[in-house]
C-alpha cells in the first residue's frame, strides 16, 4: 500500500538524519538575504534582498568549508575502517556475548557529547599517557604534541560518531543468511573470495547508512574543533556558531548554514547515484 503524500518528508533519509525542522529552514531565506535599509520602531523597517551574502560567505569562509568536508570525509573513512572488523566479529563470532559487546559500543552515548569530547583533552594532553608513550618510542619529539592539532580534531570526530557507523554495519551483517557463506565454500571459494563476493556486497546497505549517519553530522560539527583544535582547525560549524551567538551576524550565519545544507544535499544525491538509491533503504 502506498504511503500518503503527507508522510513523504518522514521517509527522506536526509531529513531523518539531520533532524532539521521544516519551519526554520523555510524561514531562513529572509534571514540570509534580507537587510535593513531604513526605518525605525515607530514606522517600521524596510528590507531589501541582499543576495551578495551568499557570495561573501563562500568567498570569506571557503577554507572552513573545504576543511569541514575534508575532516568529515577522513573521519568517516577512519570510522568505517575501525567499525567494520568490530561489527563483523560481533555478528559472526560474538555468540551469546553479542548484546554485551554491542552495549560496549553504545555505552559512551550514556555520557553527553561535550563530556566525551572533554575526556580527549586529558587523553591527548601534553603530559598524558598517549603523548608520553609516543615520546618514549620517538614517534613524537621531546616537544611534540597531539592536542591542538588536526589529528586531535579528526580523532575526536571519529570517536564521537563511531557508533553511527558500527551499528548499521552490524545490522546488515547480522541479517545475512549464513547458508550463503556455506554455499560459497561448497563452490570452492576461499575466505577472501567469500568475503569480497558475498559478505561485503550484502553489507553495503549498512556501509551506506553508516557513512551518511557519520559524514552528515561530522561536516557540521564544531565542538571537537573548538575544544581539541586551534583557529587553524576551525570548521564551518565554528564560524556559524560564532556568527549566530557572538557577532550576531544572522544574515551571514544563515547563508553559511544554507550553503552547508545545500552542499551536503548535492553530495548526498551524487552518492546515491554512485552507490544506487536502493542501497539507501537496504
Amino acid at each position: 500500500m502506498r504511503s500518503p503524500l503527507w508522510l513523504a518528508p518522514a521517509r527522506l533519509p536526509s531529513m531523518r538524519i539531520s533532524g532539521t525542522p521544516v519551519n526554520p529552514v523555510c524561514t531562513q531565506p529572509s534571514s540570509r538575504t534580507a537587510s535593513v535599509t531604513s526605518g525605525n520602531f515607530d514606522v517600521g523597517f524596510s528590507f531589501t534582498w541582499a543576495w551578495s551574502n551568499y557570495w561573501n560567505a563562500i568567498h570569506d569562509y571557503r577554507a572552513q568549508f573545504v576543511r569541514s568536508i575534508e575532516y568529515a570525509g577522513i573521519a568517516t573513512l577512519l570510522a568505517l575502517v575501525a567499525s567494520y572488523p568490530v561489527a563483523y566479529w560481533i555478528a559472526f563470532r560474538g555468540g551469546r556475548w553479542k548484546n554485551l559487546l554491542l552495549l560496549f559500543i553504545v555505552a559512551p552515548f550514556f555520557v553527553t557529547y561535550l563530556v566525551r569530547t572533554l575526556a580527549w583533552l586529558n587523553i591527548l594532553a601534553d603530559q598524558g599517557p598517549v603523548v608520553r608513550v609516543l615520546r618514549d618510542v620517538h614517534v613524537l619529539g621531546p616537544d611534540g604534541r597531539l592536542l591542538a592539532t588536526t589529528f586531535a580534531v579528526v580523532a575526536g570526530i571519529t570517536y564521537n560518531f563511531l557508533p553511527f557507523m558500527a551499528l548499521p554495519i552490524y545490522v546488515s551483517l547480522e541479517q545475512m543468511d549464513p547458508r550463503l557463506l556455506e554455499a560459497s565454500k561448497d563452490l570452492y571459494a576461499s575466505s577472501t573470495q567469500a568475503f569480497l563476493r558475498v559478505t561485503l556486497p550484502l553489507s553495503m546497505p549498512g556501509i551506506v547508512a553508516g557513512t551518511l549517519l557519520t559524514f552528515i553530522p561530522a561536516a557540521g560539527d564544531f565542538i571537537n574543533a573548538a575544544l581539541l583544535g586551534t583557529p587553524k582547525q576551525a570548521m564551518i560549524g565554528n564560524v556559524i556558531q560564532a556568527k549566530f551567538l557572538e557577532s550576531l551576524d544572522y544574515p551571514t550565519a544563515a547563508s553559511l548554514s544554507f550553503i552547508l545544507m545545500g552542499t551536503i544535499m548535492i553530495m548526498l544525491l551524487i552518492y546515491a547515484k554512485v552507490v544506487g538509491s536502493e542501497r539507501l533503504t537496504g
